[in-house]
């Protein structure tokens, strides 16, 4: 028994030495969530002002704030995390902003949880869940401006895949407030100053991701589908809730602007795509779209030329600290 101690403690210590992974390791930010634990934030992401405040009744409905320091009311930038509405988490706050940057520019941040996609859901359709959530999460925080110090006229969502489409949603929707309910949160506005996204999905029709990007296959898990095929054969079927929760339908010509950010190659529309989920395609056509109804949209993707912000963060301090508004 004493040898074998002694020689599982050497071999620890190789291991550490060497930086091999053994099972007397702590987890890290990374691999907490793969332990089915809280998952963390990392990097220079300072500790939230608070942390874990509750929205709604779900586990899910909790989001974290970072206060800016300011004698005046702050812009605010409310991220939304990607995972094709069935993963992750607002603790991946750093993959969508620079908050740090954010928070020295005077803009406060939120951070959202929000309930995710499952197979069996009984929410008709699926993608609902998420999106309401983001909707009233919003709601929430405006009923917060005068508590955490947030001017609720400047409010702009980011986040990154399906939270940019989230973000995009609610850019693009009427506003959602219920002024006759006797629930002053449901009575906030849902409609925001901007939005600055990466890797967006800009509509969520089949038959338009087909014609923009012929090898497209995301998608119909947002509706119920089990596969892009059926997704698009039951098109016309689901036509109103596409048209309901597809950013490109809903844009009009009273919506804000919008930075688009692709970290991919130019479009092509017409063509298969390396990465047909996140490619600038979806970009290129909600921009031609913008263009159509006179709203300002800045599409960047790898190699464009003449970028005016160099990434979401760029646009939100640029916009939001904008004293002549949008």
């Amino acid at each position: 028994m004493k040898y074998k101690s002694s020689l599982f403690l050497l071999i620890l210590s190789l291991a550490s030495q060497l930086n091999l992974p053994t099972e007397a390791k702590q987890p890290n930010a990374r691999n907490v969530s793969k332990a089915g634990k809280k998952e963390q934030y990392a990097g220079s992401i300072p500790k939230p002002t608070l942390s874990e405040v509750a929205y709604g009744s779900h586990e899910r409905h909790v989001l974290d704030f970072w206060k800016a320091k300011s004698e005046k009311p702050t812009p605010l930038a409310f991220v939304i995390h990607g995972g094709g509405w069935k993963n992750g988490s607002k603790e991946r706050l750093n993959r969508f902003v620079d908050a740090p940057a954010l928070l020295k520019a005077g803009i406060s941040v939120v951070a959202i949880n929000y309930r995710l996609i499952k197979s069996n859901s009984d929410i008709e359709p699926p993608v609902k869940a998420p999106l309401q959530d983001a909707a009233r999460a919003l709601q929430f925080v405006r009923s917060k401006a005068a508590e955490w110090n947030i001017d609720k006229t400047r409010i702009a969502a980011a986040g990154g895949s399906a939270g940019a489409c989230t973000s995009l949603w609610l850019l693009y929707h009427d506003d959602l407030a219920d002024l006759t309910s006797d629930d002053p949160i449901a009575r906030e506005s849902t409609r925001l100053y901007c939005a600055a996204v990466n890797n967006a999905q800009t509509t969520a029709d089949p038959q338009q991701m087909k014609e923009w990007t012929p090898n497209s296959k995301y998608g119909g898990h947002a509706f119920g589908m089990k596969s892009f095929d059926q997704f698009l054969a039951e098109r016309k079927n689901i036509l109103p809730w596409i048209q309901e929760y597809s950013p490109y339908a809903l844009a009009s010509s009273d919506d804000p602007p919008v930075y688009l950010h692709y970290k991919g190659p130019p479009p092509a529309i017409g063509k298969p795509q390396k990465d047909p989920t996140h490619t600038a395609n979806f970009g290129l056509k909600l921009q031609e779209r913008c263009e159509e109804l006179g709203l300002s949209c800045e599409l960047v993707y790898k190699g464009a030329k003449k970028v005016k912000h160099k990434d979401a963060t760029a646009y939100l301090i640029a916009s939001l600290n904008s004293s002549s508004g949008k």
